[in-house]
């Protein structure tokens, strides 16, 4: 049985109520998939209290790593397949390394408000690289574009005067290593199942993060740091295994741009979270730009479907 199979629940979005030729399985799965990764933010927030962003995050993926290559290995999604693929599924894995590395080191450098505005430009650059391989435009795509990234915008307010060119560097080269991961895993063989997928990319990305950790001397955290191991967890299990897992299901039925378009989400779903765990006040305009941010991803749907021009 397939991974993706075991992450579809009967009921979950009704198909009638889907968009023609979206699926609506995937779009279903892609919205608790956002759910999860939404609530990494806070996650790290704990997890950071007693270890650097690199250990923080080659914990993060040795941990969802091993239940994947332990079934991957069971279910013998590791024999001979095509080379292109595998040679591809190694970049990405550095790719995915990249992103985490990146996102979680521009925290450390930039406000986070500003650090998750930019690292959710993954859709820009997603897009910028269809068109540079297709020279085609889709106005429906450019419109949502320009209608989330104000949104985002607006949900993260006016930036403060913590940011750095480092931080904002490092946001942006997330937000690019991210858009590099989804096109990688989208142009896989169709015969790589998302277990197959994951099974290689995890454990590449955990590697070269804690080469990277060791090297740096980015110390891990101490047994005693519960509220650090906790978040490590958390984010291990439930944004990256459940989450990002979800998504390697999802972009190989919906295109990279739509699934990097979604995760304009994960600020408003960090903004709740921290409100009910924190007790952090929302932005000003949040509900504005919550808006802008669900109309821009209904358009996305619509430009999703096949019948659209």
């Amino acid at each position: 049985m397939r991974l993706s199979t075991l992450l579809r629940w009967r009921g979950l979005v009704n198909p009638r109520l889907a968009v023609a030729g979206v699926n609506a399985r995937a779009l279903g799965l892609l919205a608790l998939a956002q759910l999860a990764i939404g609530a990494a933010a806070i996650f790290a927030r704990f997890a950071l209290t007693a270890a650097g962003p690199l250990s923080v995050s080659a914990l993060r993926m040795a941990i969802a790593a091993v239940p994947v290559v332990a079934l991957a290995a069971w279910r013998g999604r590791y024999t001979a397949g095509d080379p292109p693929t595998e040679h591809r599924l190694r970049w990405a894995g550095l790719a995915l390394a990249v992103h985490f590395a990146s996102w979680i080191a521009s925290l450390q450098h930039a406000s986070v408000a500003v650090s998750t505005l930019l690292v959710c430009s993954t859709p820009v650059f997603t897009e910028g690289w269809t068109f540079a391989r297709t020279r085609r435009t889709r106005p429906l795509v450019l419109a949502s574009l320009a209608l989330a990234l104000l949104g985002v915008a607006i949900v993260a307010g006016a930036p403060s005067r913590r940011e750095t060119p480092l931080g904002i560097g490092l946001a942006l080269c997330g937000a690019a290593a991210m858009a590099a991961y989804l096109h990688l895993v989208r142009a896989s063989d169709s015969r790589y199942t998302t277990l197959a997928v994951v099974g290689r990319t995890y454990p590449i990305a955990a590697v070269t993060l804690a080469g990277a950790a060791l090297v740096v001397h980015d110390g891990f955290p101490a047994p005693a740091a519960t509220a650090a191991w906790g978040g490590i967890l958390a984010m291990a299990l439930v944004s990256q295994l459940f989450g990002h897992t979800a998504i390697n299901a999802a972009v190989r039925l919906l295109s990279p741009t739509f699934v990097a378009l979604t995760t304009l989400l994960e600020p408003l779903i960090a903004a709740a979270a921290a409100a009910f765990v924190f007790g952090e006040q929302p932005a000003p305009f949040t509900a504005a730009g919550a808006v802008l941010i669900l109309i821009a991803i209904a358009l996305a749907i619509r430009a999703e479907s096949p019948n659209s021009a």
